[in-house]
């Protein structure tokens, strides 16, 4: 299947084309498709697929690349010689992708996560430590800015270091995409880590379009919109309100859920109760024994900062009294428990797009689910994470190889809708892995012993799968 997508999207036509042949005895561009391939089959290292996947795979019949001639260092050579063709890669997969999906390219979603290193990758200046969306700031990692369209499919990706803040990367994204696709009437999408005032000034003097999240703090300037009634439901459960800016030159999307805010609300109630029992204890503390008023500041601090969700609600105060013992008072910010009870639910969206209506914002803006279902492959199906590799040159050929099996694993799921099969590639891929290819050993009358390599009889619902999917099972093996 994989090798069938392969020849669907050209890569084994380029990488024959691309990569240099010299007097190597097994060409590149076949071991770059081994790294590939590899990758949505059994995500692992090179010395693992070197040594025990691609034996147990298919393979080395579809590739014609003997079990033996696959090592470790051809796999990292082939690394090499992949990544100076990032470039082109994209620009083919955005002609090839087009002509077999009908893409649209209107929308262009924008987003970042960050993947971490196994060891201290002290030769990479990409490595770096920053905000880990993996939950790992122990290790260094690199940031991944990934671009897709509004179905999920993967227009383009930049590496950048792992301190980078997420604000400064958009210039060189939007230049590296616009080389790509051009300008002319695409809808930038981004969540509001990427929605800096300097970003918005950059993409408006382009004459760029854009649809933004922002700040939570954002909704105070709309406190009185927040309370009117003149809202449209565009979904169960989603109310949407268009508030035109001064100047005419944008507008602001309100957004009120329903089911967002039955969550944050119970959240703001738990973060509440467990300031509170703890601002308890730390004032028992206080009246048992004298304490030092910095210990208990620091107590408090530490409390208030494991639950700033509700921080903000209490006032607290530590005394030091002539006698010397501390005691600590609190009260409780009506204010604020009233400004969270109207913004519970709520987001701001901002944008340049004035012609659409608020549904369509909205619509457009909750696209960038797909950024994020596109990481969540990355991690889990690909296993983009830890990375090994610790050389810069090395880690952007990791990330590549991840990427375009990738954009396999997105002209599968296109394929499976093309084909009436839903949009879940994982279920199908998962179906068809249940054909295997087997060694099927024949005794002669001469004591000779004549091995021949089959594939399984597919079952009636295989069969149907692969005829939806318009593919067919290798011809150069017999079947079982």
């Amino acid at each position: 299947m994989g090798r069938e997508l392969l020849r669907r999207l050209e890569l084994d036509r380029f990488l024959e084309q691309r990569l240099p042949n010299g007097r190597e005895e097994i060409p590149w561009s076949a071991m770059a498709m081994i790294l590939i391939l590899g990758r949505p089959c059994e995500p692992s290292s090179e010395l693992h697929l070197a040594e025990h996947l691609y034996e147990a795979s298919a393979m080395s019949d579809l590739l014609g690349v003997p079990e033996e001639k696959v090592n470790e260092d051809r796999l990292y050579r082939a690394l090499d010689t992949l990544l100076p063709h990032k470039k082109a890669l994209e620009k083919l997969l955005k002609e090839r992708l087009g002509e077999l999906f009908d893409l649209d390219y209107d929308l262009q979603l924008y987003d970042i996560t960050s993947t971490y290193f196994e060891g201290q990758a002290e030769g990479n200046p990409q490595a770096q430590r920053g905000y880990s969306r993996d939950h790992r700031p122990d290790c260094k990692q690199v940031n991944i800015a990934l671009v897709v369209s509004r179905c999920g499919m993967p227009l383009g990706y930049e590496v950048f270091a792992g301190n980078r803040h997420d604000a400064t990367t958009l210039e060189e994204i939007v230049g590296h995409m616009e080389e790509l696709y051009g300008r002319a009437g695409r809808v930038w999408i981004m969540d509001r880590g990427l929605a800096s005032e300097k970003n918005v000034r950059f993409l408006r003097a382009g004459g760029r379009r854009y649809i933004l999240g922002t700040a939570k703090n954002s909704l105070r300037k709309f406190e009185r919109e927040l309370l009117s009634e003149n809202w449209k439901q565009v979904h169960e459960g989603l109310e949407v309100r268009l508030v035109p800016a001064p100047d005419g030159e944008e507008v602001f999307i309100l957004c009120r859920s329903a089911e967002r805010q039955a969550k944050e609300q119970a959240m703001h109630e738990r973060f509440e109760k467990r300031i509170e029992e703890g601002l308890v204890k730390i004032t028992a503390s206080c009246s048992k024994r004298r304490q030092k008023a910095g210990v208990v500041e620091r107590r408090v601090g530490r409390l208030l900062e494991r639950n700033t969700r509700a921080a903000r609600l209490f006032n607290v105060q530590v005394e030091v009294h002539a006698q010397g013992f501390t005691q600590l008072r609190w009260t409780k910010v009506e204010s604020w428990r009233e400004w969270a009870r109207r913004s519970e639910g709520c987001y701001l969206l901002r944008s340049n797009v004035i012609d659409w209506t608020p549904e369509e914002l909205w619509r457009a803006y909750v696209q960038l689910t797909e950024a994020e279902a596109a990481f969540r492959v990355h991690k889990s199906d690909l296993q983009i994470r830890p990375v090994w590799h610790h050389r810069e040159h090395r880690v952007g050929a990791h990330i590549l190889v991840c990427f375009l099996a990738y954009v396999l694993w997105k002209t599968l799921a296109a394929s499976c809708r093309q084909g009436g099969l839903g949009d879940e590639p994982r279920q199908v891929f998962e179906e068809l892995c249940e054909i295997s290819l087997v060694d099927v050993i024949l005794p002669t009358r001469q004591g000779v012993e004549v091995r021949k390599r089959c594939i399984s009889q597919p079952t009636e619902h295989q069969r149907i799968l692969l005829q939806r999917l318009g593919m067919r099972l290798p011809i150069a093996l017999e079947q079982a």
